[in-house]
């Protein structure tokens, strides 16, 4: 990613804080598997109320506007470490999960969850052995079902 495509991606997201009366601190860095841009500053907790729901359409719409230029993977929004704690929390339910799927032989749900958090439960159950994972249900916000050594395929 050029670094003209990160001081816009960044520019942009403190243009939509200052939009909302909000001003905060941005960055973007590489992660693993494409881009993290990180809000700073107490007034961030604006998007973090009704759990992180403002955070959730920033990230959206900030998807939405680059996903043409950005090539590198994924756009993560994160606003004061809220996603990176509570992504942490839902890999360590998803491989639970997994384990109880495997170990008692009945498919587990969780959910509903957004496109981001589905993509977090099949990459951690994609690394557990003899279970596999699958969305269900024809909405934006979907079930994940962790079935045990199945044929279950990812959105």
């Amino acid at each position: 990613m050029t670094a003209d495509l990160q001081t816009r991606m960044a520019g942009f997201v403190e243009a939509v804080a200052t939009a909302m009366g909000v001003t905060v601190a941005v960055a973007c860095t590489p992660i693993e598997d494409g881009t993290r841009i990180t809000i700073a500053g107490k007034a961030g907790e604006l998007f973090l109320r009704r759990k992180a729901a403002g955070l959730d359409a920033l990230q959206h719409l900030v998807n939405a506007v680059f996903r043409g230029e950005h090539t590198d993977g994924h756009i993560v929004v994160d606003c004061l470490d809220y996603r990176k704690s509570k992504d942490e929390e839902l890999r360590q339910t998803a491989v639970l999960l997994a384990e109880r799927a495997r170990m008692t032989g009945e498919t587990q749900e969780v959910g509903p969850l957004n496109p981001y958090a589905r993509r977090i439960v099949h990459l951690a159950v994609a690394e557990a052995p003899g279970v596999s994972s699958e969305s269900v249900g024809d909405a934006f916000l979907k079930t994940v079902r962790i079935s045990p050594a199945g044929s279950a395929g990812r959105d």
